[in-house]
Formats: C-alpha cells, structure tokens, sequence
C-alpha cells in the first residue's frame, strides 16, 4: 500500500511540477503579452537576431514548447515568415536550457521548497486583484512556487520510492552496452518527453537521478538523456501544427529537423564532446565538483553547438522543409479557416491574435461574395445567372461556417484564464463575427431578390433603377473595403469613424430618395407596383448591409477603447 502511495505521490509531484511550469509562462504571458508580440515582430529582422529573439523570450516564460508553438502560431498567422521562424526556434533551444541551470543551482542544494508557502502569501493578494497586471504577477508567482514545490516532493517521493535501485537494476543489462547503451538513452529521452511534452520536466527527473549517483547512470547517460529531451519537444509544436496552414507546418518540419540532426552530429562525435565539457567545468567554470552543472553545461553547450553549426544554413534549412512539403494544389482556400488551428490552442493572448487575423479574412470573403451580384444582375443568359446565384449560395454557406468555427474557437479560448482586456476584446469579438454573418445574409438576399424579378419575368429594372441599383453596390463595396481597413488596423491604432460614418450617410441618402422616387414613379404608372417592390427591397437590402458593417466597425472601436 505505501509502494502505490508513494507512486501516486511521485506522479503528483510532476504534475505539480508541470502545473507550476504552465501557469508561471501564462502569467508572465499575459503580463508581458503585447510585449512578447512586439519583440518578436521587431527582433526577427535576421537570423541572428532571431536566434538572440528565441533565446530571451523562452528564458523568459521558461518553456521551449511554448515558445516553439507561438512561433509556429505566429506563422500561421502570417505574422512570421519562415526564415525568421526557424531563427527563432533555434535560439528558444538555447533558453530552453535556463531552466537546467536554475535548478542545477538552488533545486536540490537549497530547501526553496520552505520558501513556496511566504511566496503563496505574498502572490495571493495578487491574484484576486481587479487590475489584470497584478493578476497576472500573482499567476507566475504561484507557478514559481509549485514549480520548485513540485521539484521538492518529486526528490522526496523518489527517495521514498527507492527509484535510485530501481533503476540500477534496469541498467544493470545495459550498463555495459558501450555506445549503444548511449543511442537506447537518447530514445528513452526522446520518448519520455513525448509523453509528458515539457522538456524540462524530462530535464528535472535527469538532473534528480543523476544526483542520485546511481549506478551505470553516469554523465554520459545522463547526457545523453538531455539530447533525446530535444527529439522529444518537437512533438508539441508539431502537433500545433497539423490543422495548421502549410507554411506552419514547414516551421514545426524545420525545428524537427534542426534537432534531430544536430543530435545526430553530436552523437559521431559523442565522448570528445563530453571530455570537452567536462574540460571546461573544471578548468573555465572551476565547478568540477559539481556533476549537476557539468550536466547543465553539456546541455548548455550541446544547444549552442547545434545552433552555431546550422546558422548560416538556414535558408537550405527553409529550402529543404519546402521540398519536403510543398504548398497543395487546387486547395479551395475558400472552404477553410486560415489562421485558426484546430489543434493545440497557444496563449489566450496569441490566439485572441489569431482570431482577429482570421476576422479579416471572414470580411474580405463577404466583400468577395458581393461581386457575384453584379454578375447575377447583368446575367442575359439563365445558365450564367445559375452560375453567379451558385457562388452567393456557395459564399453564404461559408459565411454561416466561418461565423460557427470562429465562434468555437473564442468559445475555447473564453475556457481559460483571461484578463480583463482578453474578456472584452472577446466579447466584442462575438459581435463582429454576429454582424459579418449578417452582411453574407444580407448580399445572398439581393441574389434572391434578383432571382425572384426574373422569375417575374414581366418586367426588368429600367435605366434609372439599374443606375442607383448600381449606386447602392459601390457604396456597399466602399463601405466593406473601410470596413476591412478598420479590421486590419494595428491592435495600438485608434479606429476613426468618420469615413465609415460619411460612407453609411451616402447610403442612408439613397435610400431615403429611392423610396421616394419609387413612390412617385408607381403613382405615375412608370411600372409596376411589384417591380417597384423588387426594386425597393434591393436597396433597403443594401442599406441593411451597411449597417451591419458600421456594427462590425463600432464594435472594433470599443475593443480598442
């Protein structure tokens, strides 16, 4: 019973150790959230920025995989390009290692876990406060001290457990294996953070056992265990990547790449590389009484040699996942969300990011639904008119689609732990997906409307119906293009109405004249009151799209107030 007890305890502690770890980079995240965007926008000018770019953000929220996944997320919203994305994944190698060292330091030497209970104390103010900026210290303060509580008692239940002759007794038939016993250790790193998908995790346990000195797990092994830890985090961004756009995917092929092969150099020339290490701890850092940093070192070391090799190669690199996966063919982008992934969800801050992005795109769709309605109007022939009155039908069907996946994802995202500012921008969100929704309503009823005028048959809009009929089109047009621009405005960019506000006037005018005149013209028996009707409807339907549009453009400007 105790065995189980103390097994259970032991999977808590990492789990504690994994939960502390995700809600320290999510607080730190949403702290510095617009921040992080911005350095990363403006530091990936070149590869070596982009390297230096990688390694302070992922020193920073103390997660690779996070880093990794924002990048290839970045990508997928075309806010990166793939040279600058494979800069910076190479660098988040490099931060990633920071972690290794702070444990290496205070992990097991210092009891920080007597410190984790004052740490709560002072983070608990925090997190109930109403200002998002301290919630979100109190966040990374806490994951700060379940990430060392976690590191705490996983040493205790270890120790409990007895796992250092436990895995004594498992290397004893491999102890003895020579270079191949150093390939089995790579796999099992690589496998085991597969599992738990945190290199650092994996990192935590090695650095434990090896402090253990058990016997057969020496520095090699151990080292060896650190490099198929970076086989094994490529998993997380690859799995970001597979609802993903192509060019995300090719980022998540290139971080794969760049770590399988760097292991793979290592390993030709595995032992010198180890000696040189070593050399270094005791002659340069003069800690070669310390197996926890020579470990930490190598770690170190390993990750700076992978990136110094590959970073004048990083063009081929892009050339190479290129080849490997080439943009598809005939792929009907009108069908499918762009910048959205299905898959693994980023930051709440990047996928509000992404959301937006996609926003754009559901906009620049309705403006494209509505050049079918002039084709549909001026259709002489019926298999023409079929064909325009398909596309509305078609673009319609996409509109309603876009408007329920957009909607899922913010629902998704609403899930987690939001700021103040993420719940508005949110919220808002809904409303502009609501009313975009209701512009493709709007553009399919004109189709419908023209339908049912040829369906008549009797009669056809004369020259000054077709002349504001036309009118109402290009004010709609203008109306949607501002509209796209409003959307497409940077997040620190006030949105100005008084283009939108001048468009919708111009609207609401010919409206208000075609009413009248259309009165005037039944009245006089210029045509019939059904075609006047028709006629009427279509430009109230205009005049309707408008104001969906000056919804969606006033929603954004209260999610930038």
């Amino acid at each position: 019973m105790d065995t189980i007890l103390n097994l259970l305890s032991l999977f808590g502690s990492l789990a504690l150790f994994l939960f502390g770890m995700k809600t320290m980079s999510e607080g730190l995240e949403k702290f510095a959230g617009d921040r992080l965007r911005a350095i990363l926008a403006a530091m990936t000018k070149n590869r070596v920025m982009g390297v230096v770019t990688g390694i302070v953000i992922t020193a920073m929220i103390q997660s690779s995989s996070a880093t990794t996944v924002m990048v290839v997320s970045f990508v997928n919203a075309g806010l990166m390009n793939l040279t600058q994305a494979i800069g910076v994944i190479m660098g988040a190698n490099v931060g990633t290692t920071v972690t290794a060292w702070m444990i290496s330091a205070i992990g097991f030497k210092v009891n920080i876990a007597a410190l984790t209970l004052p740490l709560l104390c002072v983070g608990m103010p925090l997190i109930f406060s109403s200002i998002s900026k301290r919630k979100s210290v109190g966040e990374f303060i806490f994951g700060f001290a379940f990430l060392f509580m976690g590191l705490s008692y996983l040493q205790q239940s270890a120790t409990d457990l007895n796992i250092g002759s436990y895995v004594a007794t498992m290397l004893a038939g491999v102890a003895d294996g020579g270079f191949l016993t150093i390939l089995l250790f790579v796999v099992v790193g690589a496998l085991v953070t597969m599992l738990v998908q945190a290199s650092a995790a994996t990192m935590a346990i090695t650095l434990m056992l090896f402090d253990m000195h058990i016997q057969g797990f020496g520095f090699e092994q151990a080292a060896a265990l650190a490099m198929g830890q970076n086989i094994g985090t490529t998993i997380t961004a690859f799995m970001a990547s597979l609802t993903a756009n192509t060019q995300a995917k090719r980022a998540a092929l290139a971080h794969m790449f760049f770590n399988v092969f760097g292991v793979c150099v290592v390993l030709i020339i595995f032992y010198p590389f180890c000696d040189a290490v070593t050399w270094i701890v005791s002659n340069v850092l003069h800690a070669g009484d310390n197996d926890l940093f020579r470990l930490s070192s190598f770690h170190t070391a390993f990750n700076i040699f992978n990136t110094l090799l590959l970073i004048g190669f990083v063009k081929q690199i892009e050339a190479l996942v290129c080849k490997v996966l080439p943009m598809p063919e005939n792929q009907d982008e009108e069908n499918r969300l762009v910048f959205i992934s299905g898959g693994l969800l980023s930051t709440a801050e990047l996928s509000i990011l992404q959301a937006t992005k996609e926003i754009v795109v559901f906009g620049e769709r309705c403006r494209r639904m509505l050049t079918f309605v002039p084709k549909a109007l001026d259709s002489k022939k019926d298999e023409d008119f079929e064909n325009a009155y398909k596309k509305l039908v078609h673009y319609e069907q996409i509109t309603d689609n876009m408007e329920d996946e957009i909607g899922k994802y913010l629902g998704l995202v609403s899930e987690g732990r939001l700021s103040g500012e993420s719940k508005t921008a949110i919220a808002c969100m809904l409303r502009e997906i609501g009313e975009l929704e209701s512009i493709g309503d709007s553009i399919f009823h004109l189709g419908r409307t023209i339908s049912r005028l040829r369906e008549y048959g009797e009669e056809t809009f004369n020259d000054e119906q077709l002349a504001n009929i036309t009118k109402a089109l290009q004010i709609v047009d203008e109306s949607l293009v501002a509209m796209i621009k409003v959307l497409s405005l940077p997040e620190e960019k006030a949105v100005n109405l008084k283009e939108n506000i001048g468009i919708e006037d111009r609207l609401n005018e010919l409206r208000t004249r075609c009413t009248e005149k259309n009165v005037e013209a039944i009245n006089n028996k210029e045509y019939s009151y059904r075609l006047g009707t028709y006629y009427i409807d279509f430009i109230n339907e205009c005049e309707k799209a408008g104001d969906y549009v000056m919804n969606v453009v006033q929603a954004v400007s209260k999610m930038r107030e």
